[in-house]
Order: structure tokens, then C-alpha cells, then sequence
């Protein structure tokens, strides 16, 4: 993570990562602490470009979203999370927030993990608080519980941490997975760019609640964690993918049998995990991942990744596809972006 200050102002900008093993529900919903450990990729598309100026002598913070002023539920979750960084500081200045996501808001390609990585970065930078990456991935965590792991690198692993409140605050970080020289890539198949009629909020204490499958799913990302961990420094392609597309399936399993029924899953998303089957059959070693929305992501080699990519595109209802490499955790800048 590069870190430069400016004078009461900075520019972050951060990437989405997409989860290979779930986060899905909360233990403390106060510190955003999760039930289970969890592992993603940071993408190397769809950047979030975040500036943060102070702005003495002002009443209100000031925010804004791809250029237009946030509503009312998002300005409170910035202002709030703005205390967070104020509380940790001897300025208590209000904030000017401008950001700008390149990814659709709120259509489950992770938006929220870059918004608030760029966003944690660059408060702290204007308000001078020095912060290690690792701490700077547990206030990240507070804004939205993904964008801990938008702060570094590549493959990252969550770790959930012991306990509630301020013990478990500090328990739960994010850190990178070493990893050997692979190829792995994401093609990526949209099938909706709108926001999704639940949000992941919503629809992840809902299942807690009234899944009778919740349990079960958890326990077995528990179970899947080390393994996962250890192929990925392993580089093995197959137990990534595989362990990856049952824990996301399982996820979706959990939503399905909430009281009452939540599902994100349409019927595009249905032909994209039969074309990603047949893909398997052929010898293609791709598997499919989905977060609370209904686009898909298939991890595959990246010597695969244009046939992959064609498969994908040839569906009836993807309307678009990107292929993504691991990418750069966030970086923080005292001007303008180069």
C-alpha cells in the first residue's frame, strides 16, 4: 500500500474483490464482525477513485457519488464512518466526499469493498491518522465488512477473529495469501447492472434469522478456509475452484430457505452454471462463483480465459462480460491521480 499525505486532502482508490469463500453474516453488527473467515481475489478492474477534503468551519459533511449527491442512506453511512476516523483524531472538521464507483452500485460486484477501502484510505490520509495496513483493514471493516480485504493485494483472507466489541475489533483483520506464480483470472458475466431489490444487508441478517440451512454452511466454510489457504499457495487451480462454487452455491442455498425465500439467482445466472458445467466436461478447468446479486464470476486460467469469456457471452441475457486479473490492494495519493 503507497501512502503519501496531503494537506488536509486525499485521493484513494481501491478495487472490488470478489469472495471465493463467503462472507455472509454478522456475529457483532455494531464492529462488523463475521460468523466465519473468509477468502477473495482483489480485481484489477472497476476502481473506486475516493477524495476526501476537510472543510473547516462547516456544520454537515458533504458527500457525493459519481458526481451527484449521495441519498440519504448512503450520506449517513459515510458521515458515520467519517466519526469513526474523527473519533480517532484531534480534528473534528467535517469532510467534503467525492467518489466514484466504475462498477453498478449495488448490483453485487462488490462496490461497497472498494468504496469504503478507497474511502477508509483517504480519511485517514486527510484527517492524518497513520495507520498500518493492517489496521487500516479493520476500519475499512467498519464501513462495510468486504472492503477489508479491498486493502491489499491479490488473494486475502479475512480472518474472523474471537469474541465481540472491542476484543473482537481487534482480532478481526485482513492479510494478504502468499502466492506462487499462477494465472488464475475471473470472467466475469453481468447479467443485471441495476440494484438489487434486497440488499445484501437486509438479505444476510434475514437468513441468519430464519435459514434452517445457515448453520451447516457455516461450519463448512470453517472446514474449507485451511484448505482453501493452502491451495491457493499451492497454486491449485482445481481446489480453489472447487471449494469456491460449493461454498457459493451452499451461500445461495441458505438465501433460498430463509423464511421468507430470498433469491438473487435469475434465469441467466441458472444457463451461465450449466454452461460452466459443460465447460468442466470438456476438460476446461473453470468454476463459477456468485455474491448476493445475480451475476456470475468464473475462476479459470487465464490461458482459458478468452474461450471462457466467449462461452459466457454467447448466453441468452448476459449482457456484458470482463475478464479480471488479481490486482492492487488500494493506494492513496495527496493530488490528483496519475
Amino acid at each position: 500500500m503507497n501512502r503519501t499525505f496531503g494537506e488536509f486532502s486525499a485521493v484513494a482508490v481501491a478495487h472490488p474483490n470478489i469472495a471465493l469463500l463467503k462472507y455472509w453474516g454478522k456475529r457483532d453488527r455494531e464492529f462488523v464482525l463475521p460468523v466465519t473467515g473468509s477468502i477473495s481475489m482483489t480485481l484489477d478492474i472497476f476502481p473506486t477513485t475516493t477524495r476526501v477534503t476537510l472543510v473547516p468551519g462547516t456544520s454537515a459533511d458533504r458527500v457525493t457519488l459519481n458526481g451527484r449527491p449521495a441519498d440519504d442512506e448512503t450520506f449517513a453511512r459515510v458521515s458515520t464512518f467519517l466519526d469513526l476516523v474523527r473519533d480517532r483524531t484531534d480534528r473534528t472538521d467535517r469532510a467534503m466526499v467525492d467518489s466514484a464507483n466504475t462498477a453498478p452500485t449495488g448490483a453485487g460486484l462488490a462496490s461497497s469493498s472498494s468504496g469504503f477501502a478507497a474511502l477508509a484510505a483517504a480519511a485517514a490520509a486527510a484527517y492524518n491518522l497513520k495507520l498500518n495496513a493492517r489496521d487500516l483493514s479493520r476500519l475499512a471493516r467498519r464501513g462495510s465488512g468486504s472492503a477489508c480485504r479491498s486493502v491489499f493485494d491479490g488473494f486475502v483472507e479475512w480472518h474472523a477473529g474471537i469474541g465481540s466489541g472491542r476484543h473482537g475489533d481487534n482480532s478481526s483483520f485482513a492479510e494478504p495469501i502468499e502466492t506462487p506464480r499462477w494465472n488464475p483470472a475471473l470472467a466475469i458475466a453481468l447479467v443485471d447492472t441495476g440494484p438489487k431489490a434486497i440488499p445484501s444487508r437486509t438479505a444476510m441478517q434475514a437468513t441468519i434469522q430464519s435459514s434452517p440451512l445457515y448453520l451447516a454452511w457455516a461450519f463448512s466454510t470453517l472446514h474449507d478456509l485451511p484448505a482453501m489457504r493452502a491451495a491457493i499457495r499451492d497454486g491449485d487451480l482445481t481446489t480453489v475452484g472447487a471449494i469456491a462454487e460449493s461454498n457459493a452455491l451452499g451461500m445461495h442455498a441458505t438465501m433460498l430457505a430463509a423464511r421468507p425465500s430470498i433469491c438473487y439467482l435469475s434465469p441467466p445466472t441458472i444457463s451461465i452454471l450449466h454452461r460452466v458445467t459443460e465447460l468442466r466436461k470438456g476438460g476446461v478447468a473453470a468454476y463459477a462463483t456468485i455474491d448476493a446479486g445475480p451475476n456470475v464470476a468464473v475462476l479459470c486460467d487465464v490461458s482459458a480465459a478468452s474461450q471462457v469469456l466467449k462461452e459466457l457471452g454467447d448466453i441468452d441475457g448476459v449482457l456484458a462480460t470482463h475478464l479480471a486479473r488479481p490486482g492492487h490492494g488500494v493506494r492513496v495519493y495527496d493530488g490528483n491521480v496519475a
